[in-house]
């Protein structure tokens, strides 16, 4: 099955590829002057539609599933077999040059396909065979026709661009652009693949077609249930759903909680004045009774498994009620969002937690103090290692960056032991007080800068009276600003990410981090990748948020060798 997928997904965008090549052909041809180049090229864009066209006839034969589905194949692989697939494919195209022009590929194609071969025997011995993931896009109709309008559109303006010798080159940037992008989507599968679990239901993450890649939700509706009432009450300040166990003769209710999920299967007592019966969910199915298609709502479920429903449309049959098997009744279930997983995620967190509040105001809080120590103190060692003159400067930077040297595993036990003698254990002291004692590789990176910064600038400020201090803030920060915001992103991510610190000096849950609560999680709902993909989405949308909003800077900062403007 996998096979015949493998071979549905390669013909389908073989196909797509030459269709696309075809018609930038006939562009290009309609374009291009009449002459025996003209008829050339006209059979050469016929060939390719052609073979297009029956790629596309074979990869709709060998689809799974008839209409308008686009394949996806993604492979599993150790991180030594994805090596050797970059290399294998760099070999298979040294064969293609080889074949179509230079003899001399084949000589460096054969090596690298013998690199590749050794990578995957590699992986395969670290993290057993390949596999493969599957799936399907299903497209509609109006989808297929815009996709294609979309490709006509690229090919048009690649085909309008290498009209003249002289756009020749803006066409090849077009078509490297194109090539970024198609390479980029492709890496993008696998955050794209986590998106779209973290709003998928449970029976969607296992299919004999591969991956599911558009959420289906069971439709529901509102309904009381006069045998087993739901209410809704307050219990420890919280509000809480519960099912009502039973009603003692003094009145009091014996309820049982149900949502939030972290606190299900407790009991507590509650008075009839203190709560409110309130509807549940009932799912809804559709079944075949009495040879008509009907829809009904599930309103209870017998000892014995089955389903006992009532019918809700057609109008005719409306309230009449049946019991049913589950294979008889089958889900409604429309295409959706299951927004209730990220919800549902975080009613699991321990209550103490206030659902997760806690992790994140701690994470925030060490995430901006780091920030904060990290730039201040790296910026002024640095400043002061390339601005100012003092005996013994250059040993001292050598002996900072002789630090580098030593192994983070070298100094956790001395620096326990000092936290101890402090008193900081099992407080958050210890993971960000550091921060503030500068890290060698940040002020070597910042000196580097700040020596670049001309020397008149400096000068400048000191006959306007400027003193060292108001002339590193007021000068030479500004001038360093990409270098800064690369050193905030980087401790960002480190501060955010930190997951050994806080196992070695936090003993209480409540002073954890997120990355904590992401590992707790990943243990105790580890059968559950709906709630578990919700929660890490969850987690990361601080740090792409600061991606998007920082991502001029970071790009700046790499890039900068001199002084802007200069």
């Amino acid at each position: 099955m996998v096979t015949v997928i493998l071979a549905a997904t390669i013909a389908f965008w073989v196909g797509g590829f030459l269709l696309l090549r075809a018609a930038y052909l006939g562009l290009r041809l309609a374009w291009s002057p009449a002459g025996p180049a003209r008829a050339g090229s006209s059979r050469k864009a016929w060939t390719t539609l052609a073979l297009g066209g029956a790629s596309l006839v074979l990869g709709g034969t060998l689809a799974p599933s008839p209409g308008l589905n686009v394949p996806i194949v993604w492979p599993v692989l150790p991180f030594p077999s994805w090596i050797g697939l970059w290399v294998g494919l760099a070999g298979l195209t040294h064969f293609v040059r080889g074949f179509l022009s230079d003899r001399r590929s084949f000589k460096p194609g054969a090596v690298c396909l013998g690199v590749a071969a050794l990578l995957f025997w590699w992986g395969s011995a670290e993290g057993g065979p390949p596999r493969l993931l599957t799936g399907q896009i299903p497209l509609s109709p109006g989808g297929a026709i815009g996709l294609g309008a979309l490709g006509l559109a690229s090919v048009s303006a690649m085909a309008y661009a290498s009209r003249s010798v002289q756009a020749r080159g803006v066409s090849r940037t077009v078509a490297t652009q194109l090539a970024l992008a198609v390479g980029a989507a492709l890496f993008a599968i696998p955050f794209l693949w986590q998106l779209v679990t973290s709003f998928k239901e449970d029976r969607d993450m296992a299919s004999p077609e591969g991956i599911i890649w558009v959420p289906r939700v069971q439709a529901t509706v509102p309904y009381r249930n006069p045998d087993k009432p739901y209410y809704e009450a307050r219990y420890q300040g919280m509000r809480v759903e519960a099912n009502l166990m039973r009603a003692r003769e003094d009145g009091v209710l014996e309820l049982s909680i149900v949502r939030p999920a972290g606190l299900g299967s407790y009991t507590f007592e509650a008075r009839p004045e203190d709560v409110k019966e309130i509807p549940r969910e009932a799912n809804v199915v559709s079944l075949t009774l009495d040879g008509r298609k009907v829809t009904a709502m599930v309103v209870d479920e017998t000892p014995d498994g089955r389903r006992k429903v009532e019918v809700t449309e057609p109008r005719d049959l409306a309230g009449r009620q049946v019991v049913v098997t589950r294979s008889e009744a089958e889900p409604v279930r429309p295409v959706s969002l299951r927004w209730r997983n990220f919800t549902d995620a975080l009613e699991f967190l321990p209550p103490e937690t206030l659902f997760g509040l806690l992790y994140l105001r701690n994470t925030l809080f060490l995430v901006v103090m780091n920030v904060i120590g990290t730039v201040l103190s790296c910026s002024l060692v640095a400043y002061a290692f390339a601005r100012l003159r003092f005996p013994g400067r250059e040993i001292l930077f050598n002996v900072m960056l002789s630090t580098m040297m030593l192994p983070a595993a070298v100094t956790i036990l001395p620096q326990f032991l000092l936290f101890k003698n402090l008193g900081w254990v099992n407080t958050l002291n210890p993971l960000w007080v550091t921060s503030f004692f500068a890290g060698a590789f940040n002020v070597f990176m910042l000196r580097q800068f700040f020596k670049q910064v001309p020397y008149e600038l400096e000068d400048a400020a000191k006959i306007d009276g400027c003193s060292y201090l108001k002339t590193f803030w007021s000068i030479l920060m500004p001038q360093v600003k990409p270098a800064l915001a690369v050193i905030a992103i980087w401790t960002f991510m480190g501060a955010w990410n930190n997951f050994m610190g806080p196992l070695i000096y936090v003993n209480t849950p409540e002073l954890m981090p997120i990355s904590y609560a992401v590992q707790m999680f990943n243990g105790e709902r580890y059968g559950e990748p709906g709630l578990l993909m919700a929660f890490v989405t969850m987690s990361m949308v601080p740090v792409i948020a600061l991606f998007a909003f920082a991502q001029r800077y970071f790009i700046e900062g790499v890039a900068l060798s001199g002084l802007g403007g200069r």
